[in-house]
């Protein structure tokens, strides 16, 4: 039999709209002689929902456009991803499960009720699901398939419970937000279950960008034996086509990308999707002559095109000309929209204002800070005037240990670099260059410098980035205590420095603006620290 996979990237919210593209996606899985098509985990409503679905509307809403869905589907059967509320009337209630239907001949055969339900890092299902709790076969082409969500393949449980139920396939909706690591881990814990049970299994994926996630698609299949059978491409819709023959998945195996690549790719989709499915015209940026408004600037015009992006260069006194050098080239390259505003009037006319209040003091991280600020509101100002939106330029380093401006450089409404360290920044801009030069060598050569007074350097008020990054992966991505940290190697000074910093910035990252999240934990959704807090690990 042949099944089709619909490696899809839906408008969370946009129920019309999915059901629509979910049945043109059924034809053609039909013409192409499928007789099953598989969607993503939550694919009616998109992923994830959030506190959507504690609106009874919206409840009502999806399962009005399932049965719609339903109406349309004709001449192949479907399993999809949708909210399944279901009432309770002596109880006097209704409960929502996260759910997969079978439609077949127009009507739902039977609704498959996700029985893990993830409550870790960027997961609350349990804020809104209930539990399911048995398996669900059904049989098709002389077939017995069955049906599993995303988390419930992680664990050997549901898995053994569909076999025993019968199933000699299992297609699982998923919804799995990209990291630089997870199509390993998928292909890990998929291979476990396939060697604990001996049935293969057909992961179907999501694409594309949701606020601070990303999907990645990449599709799979696993059979018996452990070999992929079928591998989708990564970052790309797709309509996947596979023939399940004599118990083994055969399709297409697209290559994987490398790590960098990899990276660089989720950061396009991640941008592109932020901007075009809110309704932006197009992005503007602080364009320094640094390394990371670098990258910034080539991850923007490969996401959306030169004509949708604007950069800004805004000099003062401590700019240096190789700076403006290397930020017009940048622009001439690119073909972008590129102009220079002098802040040093203003910053003149802000320290005038306020010599007296400031009389008697040296000049410090005040004045330094007064400099970000001008430039975060000159950007603002165009963003407003013009409507587009103002993409930030720090990284993750920066964000951990607060080596940026509350109002200045982090004013903006996506932050693209949020989960990118200092180091990964300088292998994407080198891989960048690969494919084509975008970024002048002494950009990625030169000492990084914030250029807020004369001869300053990022490692004047930082440790080295690779000490840097070492710590802050260690500390936040992986929960390892300072002692623990020092034990790997990293000098104590350097590892209390640095984590004492993480802590007391806490305050500026519950400002800054959503961005995309590339690691195993980035600062958002899934790093949710209190600002006030006496404890400190040992």
């Amino acid at each position: 039999m042949k099944i089709a996979i619909a490696q899809v990237n839906l408008m969370l919210g946009d129920l019309n709209g999915n059901v629509d593209r979910l049945i043109a996606e059924a034809v053609k899985a039909r013409n192409a002689g499928a007789s099953l098509i598989v969607t993503p985990e939550l694919a009616l409503c998109g992923y994830p929902p959030e506190d959507l679905l504690f609106r009874h509307d919206f409840r009502l809403a999806c399962a009005g456009a399932l049965q719609r869905l339903c109406a349309a589907i004709d001449g192949i059967a479907m399993v999809v991803g949708h909210p399944h509320l279901v009432g309770v009337p002596e109880e006097g209630r209704e409960r929502l499960f996260n759910a997969a239907s079978l439609i077949r001949n127009g009507r739902i055969v039977h609704s498959y009720l996700k029985q893990r339900l993830p409550n870790y890092q960027v997961f609350d299902e349990k804020r809104y699901f209930e539990t399911g709790h048995k398996p669900f076969v059904f049989e098709l082409d002389g077939h017995k398939i069955g049906v599993l969500i995303c988390e419930d393949v992680w664990f050997p449980q549901p898995v053994a419970a569909t076999v025993k139920a019968g199933a000699e396939l299992i297609v699982v909706p998923n919804a799995s937000p990209y990291d630089v690591q997870k199509l390993e881990t998928r292909y890990d814990v998929v291979r476990s279950r396939v060697a604990e049970t001996g049935v293969p299994i057909l992961y179907a994926h999501w694409t594309g960008g949701q606020d601070e996630l990303i999907f990645d698609g990449a599709s799979f299949g696993v059979n018996a034996d452990g070999r992929i059978g079928y591998q989708e491409k990564s970052f790309e819709e797709a309509l996947g086509i596979v023939d399940f023959v004599d118990g083994a998945i055969q399709g297409p195996v697209h290559p994987t990308l490398a790590r960098v690549e990899n990276v660089y790719h989720a950061l396009v989709v991640a941008l592109r999707d932020y901007v075009n499915k809110n309704g932006f015209p197009g992005i503007l940026l602080g364009l320094s002559g640094g390394v990371d408004s670098a990258l910034t600037l080539a991850i923007a015009v490969d996401a959306l095109g030169a004509s949708r992006v604007r950069a800004v260069m805004m000099p003062s006194a401590y700019t240096a000309q190789i700076s403006l050098e290397d930020s017009r080239e940048m622009a001439a390259i690119h073909g972008i929209t590129y102009e220079e505003i002098t802040i040093t009037p203003v910053f003149e006319a802000l320290k005038t204002a306020l010599a007296e209040a400031f009389a008697g003091r040296a000049e410090d991280t005040a004045e330094e800070n007064l400099q970000a600020r001008i430039r975060g509101t000159m950007l603002m100002g165009l963003s407003n005037k013009f409507g587009s939106m103002v993409v930030t330029t720090g990284n993750k380093s920066e964000m951990a240990v607060g080596y940026s401006t509350l109002y200045g450089d982090m004013a903006g409404g996506y932050a693209i670099l949020k989960d990118v360290s200092k180091t990964l920044v300088y292998e994407l801009c080198q891989w960048r260059n690969t494919q084509s030069r975008v970024i002048p060598e002494r950009v990625i050569t030169r000492p990084p410098s914030a250029e807020l007074r004369p001869d300053q350097k990022d490692q004047d008020s930082l440790p080295d980035y690779a000490t840097l990054d070492g710590i802050v992966e260690l500390y936040m991505e992986q929960d390892r205590a300072p002692s623990a940290i020092v034990a790997a190697g990293f000098l104590p000074g350097d590892v209390d420095r640095v984590t004492k910093l993480l802590k007391m910035n806490e305050y500026k990252r519950r400002q800054s603006p959503v961005g995309a999240k590339i690691t195993r934990r980035g600062f958002g959704k899934d790093w949710r620290y209190p600002i006030t807090s006496k404890y400190w690990p040992e």
